[in-house]
């Protein structure tokens, strides 16, 4: 008997074979599922439906008449569009199972599918893809934000443990804030060490990456373990004076990262002083340094 035929496996079917529906397609084929059919846009996409899904690229159509379980692993701005295309063309889809993968959206997104008979599940993996081969590799031990109807949620669950994920429930309601804290953390991350390397390069520094790079680690692992009593520096020191040298040479050569900066150390003294690790007159010093009211 092939693996595919065991009980309890699904027929897969991935709409949208780019970074992360080839990365899942591959993860679920390698817990026993079968991938059937996939379908994408690009050239990139169509190759990795072949490599490593094993498939030949197919209209979505066919995706969804060939498949029980549908991954729709599209941008978040052509989700919507996907789904009310697939319900209009009058596809089957009746106890079809129908994976999104966006972080952002919840059940609502998938709503002119269930009209039509559809079970729908919300899989959002907390990782970044690249496109390259690490990709599959990433997906074991990452946390997947699980959204569905109670009755699904067994299956949704069992299916990222499968992928080797960890699934944790996110509640359809809070699914834009639990997106905004990822994005936040991790996109804005990449921004900022990305405009600290360029402006250290800037002063002749040639290797940003090997300078910051134990920095950056310490502090992660500060405030994962720590949460906001791991912060360290002149903000939460109370050092004004080296704040608004911070600004004034950020002024000069990076206006908009002295902007961000300001934000930034405002956020950064405005939870430091309800952590009480920040005493409200060196607040006011910093106040002063910032040029504006942390508490606004």
């Amino acid at each position: 008997m092939e693996a595919g035929d065991r009980p309890g496996r699904l027929k897969v079917g991935v709409l949208g074979a780019g970074k992360v529906g080839s990365a899942l397609g591959a993860a679920l084929a390698t817990a026993g599922h079968r991938v059937v059919a996939a379908s994408g846009v690009s050239d990139r996409s169509h190759r990795w439906a072949v490599e490593r899904l094993g498939v030949e690229p197919v209209p979505p159509d066919e995706v969804v008449r060939a498949a029980d379980l549908i991954l729709l692993t599209v941008p978040d701005d052509t989700l919507p569009d996907l789904v009310t295309g697939l319900a209009a063309t009058g596809a089957d889809l009746r106890t079809k199972l129908l994976a999104h993968t966006s972080g952002a959206y919840g059940l609502q997104v998938l709503e002119p599918a269930i009209r039509e008979g559809a079970l729908p599940l919300a899989l959002h993996p907390v990782m970044t893809f690249t496109g390259r081969d690490d990709d599959l590799t990433r997906i074991t031990g990452c946390s997947f934000g699980v959204t569905s109807p109670e009755p699904l949620r067994p299956i949704a669950e069992a299916l990222v443990l499968e992928m080797g994920g960890e699934p944790v429930w996110i509640d359809d309601s809070d699914r834009a804030l639990y997106h905004a804290a990822l994005a936040g953390a991790a996109n804005h991350m990449v921004t900022l060490i990305a405009e600290s390397s360029e402006l250290l390069r800037k002063i002749g520094v040639e290797h940003p990456g090997r300078m910051l790079g134990p920095l950056l680690g310490a502090a992660l692992d500060n405030v994962l373990r720590l949460g906001i009593s791991g912060l360290t520096g002149p903000v939460v020191r109370g050092d004004a004076g080296t704040v608004r040298k911070h600004v004034d040479a950020l002024i000069l050569a990076a206006p908009e990262a002295a902007d961000a900066y300001v934000v930034l150390a405002r956020l950064t003294a405005d939870r430091a002083l309800a952590a009480g690790l920040l005493k409200p007159e060196a607040a006011e010093r910093l106040l002063d340094a910032l040029g504006g009211n942390i508490w606004t």
